[in-house]
């Protein structure tokens, strides 16, 4: 019989109390025991990034961490970034900026985007690009990302405008 162990940690600010089998991943528990299916399994290796999750405010891949290294810590998933019913700004400018395609990367973006945004409130192009470089996407080319995040703290380029006002194919 495997070993559960059972933890407590906070998840989106919210306390829990999860028991699980104790070689599972944070990456499973958040999916398979919390429900909480915004954090995307992907490689499983730590290469793309589509697990990522903050973890006491800092970025990690939660396919390489053991759940039970959660315990008594805090997790902040895609999830947990909206609040009050509002999305967070970085969710917000990706919606009205195109950055996602098939969204599938998309949780692992954002959640990285705020620890550097958390970090510093102004990074530049360079910073962001450097930050955001463990999260692989298939789909985009990068560049609406990376104006998705300027936008979201002021420093897009103004010939940037709505997302109804670019083309499709940039």
């Amino acid at each position: 019989m495997r070993q559960r162990i059972q933890i407590q940690l906070t998840v989106n600010g919210e306390p829990a109390e999860v028991c699980f089998a104790s070689y599972k991943t944070l990456l499973e528990v958040l999916r398979e025991d919390l429900g909480l299916c915004g954090t995307k399994h992907g490689c499983e290796l730590g290469e793309c990034g589509a697990c990522a999750v903050l973890l006491d405010d800092q970025p990690v891949l939660s396919c390489l961490v053991l759940g039970v290294e959660c315990s008594g810590r805090r997790v902040t998933t895609v999830e947990g970034l909206a609040s009050d019913g509002r999305l967070h700004p970085l969710q917000q400018t990706f919606a009205d900026l195109g950055a996602a395609q098939c969204g599938y990367c998309t949780p692992g973006f954002l959640v990285t985007a705020k620890a550097l945004l958390d970090e510093d409130p102004h990074p530049t192009r360079d910073q962001i690009r450097e930050a955001l470089s463990g999260n692989l996407c298939r789909c985009t080319g990068y560049q609406q990302i990376l104006e998705a995040v300027e936008a979201a703290i002021g420093t897009a380029p103004a010939s940037l405008g709505t997302a109804g006002s670019r083309g499709t194919g940039s």
